[in-house]
């Protein structure tokens, strides 16, 4: 048994929220540019330039990619050999997010009751996500959801009879509806399969893939293929100011389902996908 202290946890979680805040991950960036190269539409090209400048500003100056700097959403794979030492795992993860969002003047975005709508003052609590797993390390991974995007989120119950056609048409409809909401490019993930919270869990898992990569099934694969160049043809552009780079990336995770139903949900983020992990 491996023994990780909670305080260890704490400032885990606290480095990766600032880093996920300031940094735009490589492979964003270079989806960015990739667009850069592709659009045809002037408007576009220059908010394509705007956020890369402001990319560039972030991480020089230690700022907020975007001013909403979302809801603290982490995903832990827990080591079936670890025993956190210290105090409450959970503890630990919501004294991460208070300290980051406190040291890097991060905005507080969250209320402590859906309808009085009070601050909590520190962007606590987090959505936590906690798997087990074997071995003795202890994986965090952090996105910061802005509601901007979160918003366009979208779940249907289909009929098991309902095929590929269905799903992309569902898909390209969320996208359509969205328009600029979610500050395209942004990047689509889709669930399929489970049940009702499952479906919804893969699409955000969905968003943990690296950008532009490909589900090992090549029924998905060629499915994310498809929609991608559909959700390009829908001509919102960068921004919403029109153009053929509206999406960088499709990533689809599937989950066994029950014979009566097939779910299907989309998670959208938007092209400040922030997104960090470590391993202890």
């Amino acid at each position: 048994m491996r023994e990780i202290a909670s305080e260890e946890i704490r400032e885990a979680v606290k480095n990766l929220c600032l880093s996920a805040n300031f940094n735009l991950e490589a492979g964003v960036e270079k989806a960015l540019r990739e667009g850069m190269a592709k659009e045809e539409s002037p408007p576009g090209r220059t908010a394509l330039e705007q956020i890369l400048e402001s990319n560039r500003i972030a991480r020089k100056e230690k700022a907020a990619l975007c001013q909403d700097t979302g809801f603290a959403v982490v995903f832990i794979e827990l080591g079936q050999d670890v025993h956190i030492s210290g105090g409450d795992l959970y503890e630990a993860v919501n004294e991460g997010v208070r300290r980051a969002y406190r040291e890097g003047y991060l905005r507080k975005s969250i209320v402590d009751d859906p309808l009085r709508r009070k601050n909590t003052g520190d962007n606590t609590p987090a959505v936590i996500h906690t798997v087990i797993v074997s071995g003795d390390k202890v994986r965090i991974t952090v996105i910061p959801k802005g509601a901007g995007a979160e918003n366009m989120s979208a779940l249907k119950m289909m009929a098991p009879s309902a095929g590929a056609e269905e799903i992309i048409n569902f898909v390209l409809d969320r996208v359509e509806e969205a328009g600029s909401n979610p500050c395209p490019p942004i990047i689509v993930g889709v669930g399929i399969g489970g049940n009702f919270e499952e479906v919804a869990l893969l699409a955000k898992k969905a968003l943990l893939r690296p950008v532009g990569s490909r589900n090992s099934d090549s029924l998905y694969a060629a499915l994310e293929r498809e929609l991608l160049e559909k959700i390009n043809e829908l001509g919102i552009g960068p921004q919403g100011f029109g153009g053929r780079v509206t999406a960088l990336a499709v990533h689809i995770e599937t989950f066994p389902c029950h014979i009566s139903s097939l779910p299907v949900a989309v998670n959208i983020q938007c092209h400040s996908a922030r997104r960090a992990a470590t391993e202890l």
